[in-house]
């Protein structure tokens, strides 16, 4: 089916746009991945049914519960109405990243935004499943942890001290590592306060220079040198840039307006870099898979399928295998998390609470052989 996008701006009228009031506090209330997923779906199935944009948005708009859904939709309705592009609309909404925007943009430009509403459906699908699946994987070790720190800091604040007293009437000297443990306990709360405000400071740190080109580029280095988790957090960015690659070849929108939209969309700053330079060589002759060897956040596997496509002139549909390859082995590699994380939690706990009451009970033997004797 064709789709003419002068049917989204045949009227203009005079209502006043409909303006979102901020939240108070300074919070900014966001849409969720879930009506999202949502939105797209029921979007997309009725523009394929032939119904006009504003009419589609009505019916999304009364189908939602939600009163800021609502506020969203039909923000987005009056900007159209009033000659708006929709990837404009959406934009100006501040609910959409530039991933969905600009895949809009590209339906808009191309004719094609219901297969583009199907992929962005398709995109926030996984996303919540992913999302699901590390939640679930996660929620364990999560609560081991934390009743692991509460436990630890009852030992050291309560148990300790009253090993430490019973020490202090018999006046023997303690082994090295029951010293440890005493001065460790002497000094628990200072020791928690700075482990509580080294992290309170890492988020507020993170918060203000998060969009800070330099910090971005320290902050990856370090996550890509992640043992295990750094691979996973490179196959996800991977995933998104084959999917965004498929999708605007597809679209015929050619390599190098492909490749400057997609380091728009990724949001991961080695791909960013590296695109730059990518579309730089492409410009002087070079071919993507010959661009792509230069940088080593790409995988050889990725590399070497793209030169295959690049010779047969069938990217779209190896960047489509890629995709769904990379979000097979993100599966498996999430599931992982837990299989490993698991038992070795079980351990690291063992190690800290057996020290402890070894370094507390040897002492106390000692003593009961003097006693004896």
């Amino acid at each position: 089916m064709s789709f003419d996008l002068s049917t989204y701006k045949v009227t203009k009228n005079k209502k006043e746009n409909f303006k979102i009031e901020s939240p108070s506090f300074g919070f900014s209330k966001k849409l969720s991945d879930k009506k999202k997923e949502i939105f797209y779906r029921e979007l997309g199935m009725l523009l394929k049914s032939g119904v006009d944009f504003k009419k589609a948005l009505e019916i999304v708009c009364n189908q939602s519960s939600n009163k800021f859904e609502k506020e969203i939709i039909l923000e987005i309705k009056e900007n159209v109405i009033e000659g708006k592009s929709i990837y404009e609309s959406m934009r100006e909404s501040n609910q959409f990243s530039p991933y969905e925007y600009y895949s809009i943009q590209i339906g808009e430009e191309t004719r094609k935004l219901e297969e583009v509403l199907v992929e962005l459906q398709k995109y926030f699908n996984r996303k919540i499943q992913m999302k699901r699946q590390i939640i679930s994987v996660m929620t364990y070790p999560t609560i081991v942890m934390l009743v692991t720190f509460l436990v630890l800091y009852f030992m050291l604040n309560k148990v300790v001290p009253m090993f430490s007293s019973v020490f202090k009437q018999f006046g023997s000297e303690l082994p090295q590592s029951t010293q440890i443990i005493i001065k460790i306990s002497n000094h628990s709360g200072i020791i928690f306060s700075f482990i509580i405000g080294v992290l309170v400071s890492m988020v507020l740190i993170h918060m203000l220079l998060k969009n800070k080109n330099s910090y971005r580029s320290f902050t990856t280095h370090i996550l890509l040198k992640i043992p295990y988790f750094g691979n996973l957090i490179r196959k996800i960015y991977l995933s998104r840039f084959c999917q965004a690659m498929n999708l605007l070849i597809t679209s015929r929108t050619t390599l190098i307006n492909s490749l400057t939209l997609t380091a728009k969309m990724i949001g991961f700053y080695p791909i960013e870099i590296a695109i730059v330079q990518i579309k730089e060589d492409i410009t002087r002759g070079g071919s993507l898979n010959e661009t792509l060897k230069k940088h080593p956040v790409f995988e050889n596997k990725m590399i070497s399928m793209v030169e295959v496509a690049e010779q047969v002139n069938q990217l779209e549909t190896m960047f489509e295998r890629l995709t769904e390859q990379y979000n097979e082995e993100i599966n498996h590699q999430t599931k992982m998390i837990g299989v490993v994380l698991e038992p070795l939690i079980i351990i690291v706990i063992g190690v800290i609470v057996g020290v402890i009451m070894v370094s507390m009970y040897a002492p106390m033997f000692d003593l009961s052989k003097i006693i004896n004797k």
